[in-house]
């Protein structure tokens, strides 16, 4: 008999205890597009060996708040320090997320991925235990917030930052990557594993009856959507264990691919569900992505398609109405034969050595053609 690794004998009681739960459930279901009310752990025992394509897991970060935060004028900050984000210790902590991720581990198909997403209070925690269960990382990103909350005690740096850690299964796994659609999504160049994207705000950010925020981390879709599109296809099946407010759902509807979310907290599942059936998927004509002068900040034309400034789907015109082209998931356009970016098809089609495609394209908005650019401002603006 081989004896266990130090690693492997670490982790076997909690690998054990995943696989006891298993066998214990009466009935192996896979419940798509539902939000299951309960424990993550208890949740994903009840779901069958090898069934899920991509897990997305924001998992309470354990902030060990020590009271409360206070802004210069006197007002109080509304930070995350509910019930569920509490722990003893980071021993608890540790045993609570072994016990998650060796769940997560039994459903998750060979040729899976998963995101997790935390701060500086657990990430380095929960990445060093994901190695130990057995996971392989593949890149760690970094989501820079372009509208960060202050430190308003001046005490540390601003917090402007997450990190969301992927990996594969193993490191065998034929993992999904698309590649080809995250460049076009990135104005033809390759994507990097800093990605610049706004915390939720505006319309985008759930309240209640009283003008508060429903869930204190809720993520910003456009987060998801490049997630989504990384590295799954259509039809695959997304599984959110801690689904908060439903922004996996919402994004995993647009885009057409099956959902699963696991909630324990009343407030949230009602939002989410509203949140959810209110959201439509995108036409079938939108479901495309690329086959396998520069201004400061720098804008791809693929933020505005994540953000819902140009959703996918969309039309988009030459000031002359000579040519129409669609616009894809991942950015790219389509039109008389021709894919790319905004820039590559206006020239291609004019036979152009270069194009402008955010003053060449066109969008109609209240019956009157606008140039992307002016998307693009707004987009600025609202930075």
């Amino acid at each position: 008999m081989t004896a266990l690794t130090p690693i492997e004998a670490y982790c076997a009681p909690h690998l054990a205890r995943a696989e006891e739960r298993a066998r214990r459930s009466p009935k192996k279901v896979l419940p798509l597009d539902t939000i299951i009310e309960g424990d993550c752990v208890a949740a994903m025992a009840k779901m069958p060996d090898k069934s899920v394509d991509m897990i997305f897991a924001d998992p309470p970060y354990n902030l060990q708040l020590g009271g409360d935060l206070i802004r210069p004028e006197g007002g109080k900050v509304d930070a995350c320090d509910d019930e569920w984000d509490r722990f003893e210790s980071f021993a608890q902590y540790d045993d609570f997320t072994r016990d998650w991720l060796a769940e997560a581990r039994r459903i998750l198909k060979d040729d899976g991925t998963i995101w997790v997403i935390g701060s500086y209070h657990n990430i380095f925690r929960v990445g060093a235990l994901l190695q130990d269960a057995g996971y392989w990382i593949l890149n760690d990103i970094v989501w820079r917030k372009s509208n960060p909350m202050p430190n308003f005690r001046g005490t540390r740096f601003t917090n402007a930052h997450e990190t969301l850690i992927w990996c594969s299964k193993s490191e065998k796994s034929k993992y999904t990557f698309n590649y080809r659609a995250m460049k076009a999504l990135n104005d033809d160049l390759q994507m990097r594993s800093d990605w610049t994207i706004p915390i939720c705000s505006g319309g985008e950010r759930l309240k209640n009856d009283e003008g508060e925020k429903v869930h204190p981390t809720q993520k910003p879709e456009g987060l998801l959507y490049r997630i989504m599109l990384a590295c799954t296809k259509p039809g695959d099946v997304v599984l959110d264990p801690f689904f908060g407010t439903g922004t996996t759902g919402a994004v995993a509807k647009r885009l057409q691919r099956r959902w699963i979310g696991i909630e324990r907290e009343d407030d949230y599942i009602a939002a989410a569900r509203a949140r959810i059936d209110s959201e439509m998927p995108l036409d079938e004509s939108a479901m495309t992505t690329m086959a396998e002068k520069r201004s400061a900040p720098r804008v791809a034309f693929g933020l505005l398609v994540e953000s819902g400034l140009v959703p996918a789907g969309s039309t988009l015109t030459d000031s002359k109405r000579r040519w129409t082209a669609r616009v894809g998931l991942d950015g790219s356009v389509s039109c008389d034969g021709h894919q790319g970016s905004i820039h590559k098809v206006g020239k291609e089609l004019q036979g152009a050595p270069s194009c402008n495609g955010w003053t060449f394209w066109q969008i109609e908005e209240e019956g009157e053609l606008k140039p992307l650019d002016t998307m693009r401002q707004r987009h600025l603006c609202a930075l």
